[in-house]
């Protein structure tokens, strides 16, 4: 029961999800037709929102949940597996008109749809699990 309030912040970032259209298939297209600013501008505040949480987690010395010391580390660049990762999710995105991050957004607002992309996700994780070892790295 005290892990309820980590179910009530994700239905809540479900509904602003949702209110901000980002789960919408026809905003995701426009995207990708770069017809519009809609979507650059939300995915553009999340990383700006992202990098200014991250600067001030660090400034404070904020914990974790299970109180030890917040810790980010730096990763190399690592340009091949970047593209390939980077090209499959989008082309995941472009083809199923969804994110990984809205799909249980779109469940609850009633797309059983996307049933068959969240099965899909779970899938590509355990295969990525399983093959990460024989990935460029």
């Amino acid at each position: 029961m005290k892990l309820i309030k980590f179910l009530g912040l994700g239905i809540i970032f479900g509904i602003i999800l949702t209110k901000s259209e980002v789960v919408s298939w026809f905003r995701i297209y426009e995207m990708f037709q770069f017809q519009s600013f809609h979507m650059y501008g939300i995915i553009g505040s999340a990383v700006v929102l992202g990098a200014i949480g991250v600067y001030i987690m660090k400034r404070k010395n904020i914990k974790t949940y299970y109180k030890e010391a917040l810790e980010i580390k730096d990763k190399e660049m690592q340009v091949a597996r970047y593209l390939i990762g980077g090209s499959l999710f989008g082309l995941g995105w472009g083809l199923t008109g969804a994110c990984p991050g809205p799909l249980f957004a779109l469940l609850g607002y009633g797309y059983f749809p996307i049933l068959i992309v969240i099965v899909g996700a779970v899938v590509g994780t355990f295969l990525y699990g399983v093959l990460r070892k024989y990935l460029p790295h």
